[in-house]
């Protein structure tokens, strides 16, 4: 165990965050996503839902944009999820923009992503991408 550090996040993926650089993507996908397909990086988060997975990574993980799915494919549509989503990312201190999009831009972008954490989650169309940011400086001393 580390002081600060959630226990959700186990070496795999304390690795895949610090191994990330400026502009990498990281996937966080429901529990219907087929991400042992679409991964070139996997993490099993088996046990783990979306929310609480996604709170722990944004202790850590500078974030300078953010893509999450819609229900249904549908950029104009959103779910209990969707909502939850938007909420914890406007509020976790961190300031950056959520873009819901529809599956057809959605998928292909988290096949290309540098990760994929597979969660447990059950509710359908809880994805969310997250990019990376550059800290200044000033963070890193």
């Amino acid at each position: 165990m580390l002081i600060g550090i959630s226990p959700l996040l186990g070496p795999d993926l304390l690795h895949i965050l610090r191994s990330m650089g400026h502009g990498d993507e990281i996937a966080l996908v429901d529990g219907n996503y087929p991400a042992a397909e679409h991964g070139r990086r996997l993490i099993r988060a088996d046990g783990i839902q979306l929310m609480p997975m996604l709170r722990a990574i944004l202790k850590l993980l500078p974030v300078e944009a953010a893509f999450r799915a819609s229900l249904n494919n549908d950029p104009e549509q959103r779910g209990v999820i969707h909502h939850a989503l938007d909420d914890l990312c406007h509020t976790c201190g961190q300031r950056f923009v959520l873009t819901p999009l529809a599956g057809d831009q959605l998928y292909p972008r988290v096949k290309a992503a540098y990760a994929i954490v597979a969660t447990s989650e059950p509710e359908h169309f809880a994805n969310i991408i997250l990019r990376k940011a550059a800290l200044p400086v000033s963070a890193i001393e």
